[in-house]
């Protein structure tokens, strides 16, 4: 359970940081500037993604191995 806690957690900041990028830069990688239901709310949900890896992680030091 704590690997894919992390593995979820590794992923959701993946796509956090490629959000942002996509936002700042123009680059056109990442899930969340292709979905139509987050037209105008792609920083927040990229800054949510970010929140969301570092409470993954959290969680899984919390648990214990196996």
């Amino acid at each position: 359970m704590k690997q894919l806690l992390e593995i979820v957690g590794f992923l959701a900041l993946v796509q956090g940081v490629l959000g942002l990028l996509n936002e700042f830069t123009d680059l056109h990688w990442g899930l969340v500037q292709k979905l139509g239901l987050l037209d105008g709310y792609e920083i927040y949900a990229s800054v949510a993604l970010l929140v969301l890896s570092f409470a993954l992680f959290a969680a899984a030091e919390g648990r214990k191995p196996g």
